[in-house]
C-alpha cells in the first residue's frame, strides 16, 4: 500500500477524547486532527513523538489532518485501523499466507453469526470458503514480541465464539492478524490484559479455527505486508 501523496512529518503533542490528536507540523503551526484508532494506543501516545500525516482536504470533514504513522521504540508503528483489512486483502493475493491462497472470490465486509461482519470471506467452487477475521496489531512490551490485543476487546471476544460455531457447522474461519509493525518475531495473545479474551481464541483454536500473524514493513511511503510469524504456542492451547 502506498501512501499517495506523500505523508506530512509533525511531532506529537497530544492524543485524547479517543478520535483527536494535536500535533505540530515542520514550519512551526499547530493543528488539531483526526485519530483513526479508537483503541488505548498504549505505548504509541508520547509527547514528542515524530508523526506522520495524511491530509485530506473535503469540506464534509472537520479535521483536515488523519494520523497514519508513529515512530516507537526505534520503529515506525501504523496505527491507522482503517488499513489492516486492505493489507490482509494485499497479503491473501499475494500468496503470504498459503493456507488462503488460491480462492477465486474475495469479498469484504460479509454478514454472519449473531448480527455481525466477517471481514473477508474466500470463495471458490472447488475449494469451499473460508471466513477471515483481521486484526490490527501495533502493541510491543518486549523486544521482537507483538502482543494482542492492548486493552479489553468485549467484541473481539464474542467474534471468536462466533467463528468456532462457524467451524462446528462445517465451515473454514481464520483469524488474520496484521503487524502495522517490523520489529517482532512473533506474536503472543496478551490475556494478561484481557483473560476473556485469552480464553475465548484458547476456545476458539480448540473448536479448529484458525490463525496466522503477518508481519509488515513500513516508511513514511508504504506499508508492505511482508511475511508469516509465528504466534506462541500458549495462545494456542486451550485454557
Amino acid at each position: 500500500m502506498i501512501f499517495s501523496p506523500p505523508l506530512i512529518p509533525a511531532r506529537l503533542v497530544r492524543r485524547y477524547k479517543r478520535f483527536l490528536f494535536d500535533a505540530i507540523l515542520e514550519d512551526g503551526s499547530e493543528i488539531t486532527g483526526f485519530c483513526p484508532n479508537t483503541g488505548s494506543m498504549r505505548g504509541l501516545t508520547e509527547s514528542g513523538s515524530r508523526i506522520w500525516l495524511s491530509r485530506h482536504d473535503s469540506a464534509s470533514r472537520k479535521y483536515a489532518h488523519a494520523l497514519e504513522l508513529v515512530e516507537a521504540d526505534g520503529t515506525v508503528v501504523g496505527v491507522n485501523t482503517a488499513l489492516p483489512n486492505r493489507l490482509a486483502e494485499e497479503a491473501i493475493l499475494a500468496g503470504i499466507v498459503p493456507q488462503l491462497a488460491g480462492y477465486s472470490t474475495l469479498k469484504r465486509e460479509q454478514r454472519y453469526g449473531r448480527n455481525s461482519r466477517i471481514d473477508i470471506l474466500l470463495e471458490d467452487e472447488s475449494k469451499g470458503s473460508v471466513h477471515v477475521e483481521v486484526k490490527n496489531v501495533h502493541f510491543i512490551r518486549e523486544p521482537r514480541l507483538a502482543e494482542f490485543p492492548d486493552s479489553v476487546t468485549t467484541r473481539g471476544a464474542k467474534h471468536l465464539d462466533e467463528m468456532g460455531d462457524l467451524v462446528e457447522a462445517g465451515r473454514r474461519a481464520a483469524m488474520l492478524f496484521v503487524i502495522q509493525r517490523a520489529d517482532c518475531d512473533r506474536l503472543k495473545i496478551c490475556s494478561d490484559l484481557d483473560a476473556a479474551y485469552g480464553r475465548a481464541f484458547a476456545r476458539a483454536i480448540a473448536r479448529g479455527v484458525e490463525a496466522y500473524a503477518i508481519r509488515c514493513a513500513l516508511d513514511r511511503f508504504k506499508i508492505v505486508p511482508e511475511s508469516l510469524i509465528p504466534i506462541d504456542e500458549d495462545g494456542l492451547r486451550a485454557l
